[in-house]
């Protein structure tokens, strides 16, 4: 005889897979100064420059891959009054004050012994080059799965559901890291776990407990 349990009371499934999100994540702007200023030199707040750069409808077709990623930089650069052949520069000041956390990606490389993981980006489709190439992550990580590839973006659930598909778990097996709240909602509403990021510190204890306890939800 074959026993059935509703499944309200079946075990939580272990975790076997853990995302991460890039920008805000593993990547972070630790000093605002270099945004700030090219900011004040455009005539612009930073928090302007940077809907220049990712938002409004131009912002979400280059994270969408419908358009190329040099594209919105001239496109920013155009907007801004900014000379297009001094480009590289804009892009530089802007980046200028971001930095890869080394130590989490090493937390990240101890993780990968165990578990599957992956990556959940809005991202221009240049990013993956920079992953590859400056950042030398790609070892770290069992599937990548970038917007501005795959044509979706955070929260559509579409693009969670890839990045499981790509790692052959189910969502209740998954964790996300996110550093918004509305992407973390995204995550849990395919079933994944969800954590919101806040400091390399918060986001490893969170995922400790979560690891430990069986799969105990913590957001």
């Amino acid at each position: 005889m074959v026993l059935y349990l509703p499944s309200d009371i079946l075990p939580p499934m272990k975790i076997t897979a853990i995302l991460f999100d890039i920008g805000g994540v593993l990547v972070r702007t630790v000093d605002r100064g270099p945004r700030q200023a090219l900011a004040e030199r455009l005539g612009m707040s930073a928090a302007e420059l940077e809907t220049l750069v990712f938002g409004g409808e131009s912002g979400q077709r280059a994270q969408l891959g419908q358009i190329d990623e040099a594209a919105q930089w001239a496109y920013a650069c155009r907007q801004a009054g900014w000379p297009l052949e001094r480009v590289a520069e804009f892009r530089a000041q802007f980046f200028g004050g971001d930095e890869l956390d080394a130590e989490l990606l090493a937390y990240i490389g101890r993780l990968h012994r165990d578990y599957k993981t992956g990556i959940i980006s809005n991202a221009m489709n240049g990013t993956r080059a920079l992953i590859e190439s400056a950042w030398a992550m790609t070892p770290l990580f069992d599937a990548i799965v970038l917007s501005g590839e795959a044509g979706v973006m955070k929260p559509d659930p579409r693009i969670y559901q890839l990045a499981l598909v790509r790692l052959e778990v189910q969502p209740e097996q998954a964790v996300f890291i996110d550093d918004f709240q509305h992407n973390i909602d995204g995550a849990q509403a395919v079933g994944m776990h969800g954590i919101r990021f806040r400091s390399p510190e918060q986001v490893i204890a969170e995922l400790e407990a979560l690891l430990d306890g069986g799969g105990v939800q913590v957001v």
